[in-house]
């Protein structure tokens, strides 16, 4: 959905949970943001988020591997460590086993690397292939990370390149040349976990994760 007609939507949640009644969710329906974050102590706060989409590549294994990265950026860009993820997964019924088991080691793998435990998931049958994850990290509550306090003069700071969309896009209609295809899902599988630790080192005023997406000045 567009911003627009998200933001209509969800007007009415807004209502039902007050920020000012719940005082140690830290980012919620009032913020979106990223994720969602929960203060548990003065130590430890949650990050939870979920992110899904259909393919955007046509090997199963890359496209497991591009939805968990991407499902976890949301954490990271939240300045959270990533600890737990939940498979989300909608495939037709005639999609190959073999598909499938790639598509979960691609996500699987993914988790592993950022150091976080697959704890198991939910499947429905759906017309297109449709695979991601719930992701749970953990922050410090007064180190968490927003889209929230950007200032005129901030240095803009990328930590991929942009066009990741465009390529996938023109990957669709036949039209990406493989070297551009093979470099695009290189920077898609790659975790920012690293961007995350580092940017909690220099400090900054706002993130979000732009994932499949570019800017336009």
């Amino acid at each position: 959905m567009g911003p627009e007609p998200l933001a209509q939507v969800l007007r009415p949640l807004r209502e039902m949970f007050l920020a000012k009644e719940y005082p140690n969710l830290l980012v919620g329906l009032e913020a979106s943001d990223d994720a969602a974050v929960y203060r548990i102590s003065d130590e430890l706060a949650i990050v939870l988020t979920v992110d899904f989409f259909a393919p955007v590549v046509d090997d199963p294994y890359d496209y497991g591997a591009i939805a968990a990265a991407n499902a976890m950026s949301d954490v990271y860009a939240m300045g959270g460590e990533v600890v737990l993820a939940l498979n989300i997964c909608g495939f037709p019924i005639d999609l190959p086993s073999k598909a499938v088991s790639e598509i979960l080691r691609g996500g699987a793998e993914k988790i592993a690397e950022a150091g976080g435990v697959l704890a198991g998931g939910h499947t429905v049958i759906d017309k297109e292939p449709k695979y991601g994850l719930a992701v749970m990290g953990v922050v410090h509550p007064d180190h968490t990370a927003t889209e929230a306090g950007a200032k005129a003069g901030d240095l803009l700071v990328l930590t991929k390149p942009l066009g990741m969309g465009i390529i996938a896009t023109a990957l669709k209609m036949g039209m990406a040349k493989p070297d551009r295809v093979r470099r695009a899902v290189e920077v898609m599988k790659t975790l920012n976990r690293k961007a995350a630790r580092l940017m909690q080192q220099v400090g900054i005023d706002a993130v979000t994760d732009i994932t499949g997406f570019a800017l336009l000045a």
